[in-house]
């Protein structure tokens, strides 16, 4: 379990095919608080530390998160946000994020307003019921508001320090990002398309 405030900003090195996918060679100072087999979010994905050195860790991507995260169309010199999960005893700053993917959306736009940043980011239809207004999302594993909701798109705000400290400020608007949508809200959209509302029918199964 993640809390979506990301400790690091990582850069991808090496992007390496194997036989069941592809492996991620990731530069970053955490590498040195990780061990072989540690639970890492990259972007909002949860994966597995398969090698740690003092700057650099190694993480495999299979061919399903490939194809449901952009994890896929990594590059060499992308960045990428990066967060351990929180301890049992840990304060939980942000929101409850799983670190699964729901799907992908598109940087429509990113303004700067003052000394914030505004960015409309649009998403399959299928993942309309669980989007509300002031409700949390995941944005490449970053814990956010929905500020404004349309009907295939909201909107977001980032604060001076976010946009900082995690790979924001390197976005451009056509960039693809990860989204995980609200746990509790998925909870309570599954309860009702069970109990006869049809809300959310082909969702995220």
């Amino acid at each position: 379990m993640f809390t979506g405030l990301i400790e690091a900003v990582g850069e991808v090195i090496e992007v390496k095919p194997t036989n069941a996918g592809h492996r991620l060679r990731i530069a970053s100072d955490l590498a040195r608080e990780l061990s072989p087999g540690d639970s890492l979010a990259v972007n909002g994905v949860c994966l597995t530390v398969i090698l740690q050195s003092s700057g650099e860790l190694h993480a495999d991507v299979g061919p399903e998160t490939s194809r449901v995260t952009t994890l896929g169309g990594l590059s060499r010199g992308t960045q990428v946000n990066l967060e351990r999960p929180v301890r049992a005893d840990g304060r939980m700053g942000g929101h409850l994020v799983q670190g699964h993917v729901d799907g992908t959306g598109t940087i429509e736009e990113i303004r700067a307003d003052a000394d914030v940043h505004w960015m409309t980011v649009s998403f399959p239809l299928l993942l309309a019921p669980y989007f509300v207004h002031r409700g949390s999302v995941a944005v490449d594993g970053v814990s956010l508001t929905v500020a404004g909701l349309g009907e295939d798109r909201f909107d977001i705000q980032i604060v001076p320090f976010t946009w900082e400290h995690t790979n924001f400020r390197t976005r451009r608007a056509r960039d693809r990002v990860n989204l995980e949508c609200d746990l509790i809200g998925k909870y309570v959209v599954r309860a009702v398309e069970l109990a006869g509302g049809g809300l959310g029918s082909g969702a995220l199964h």
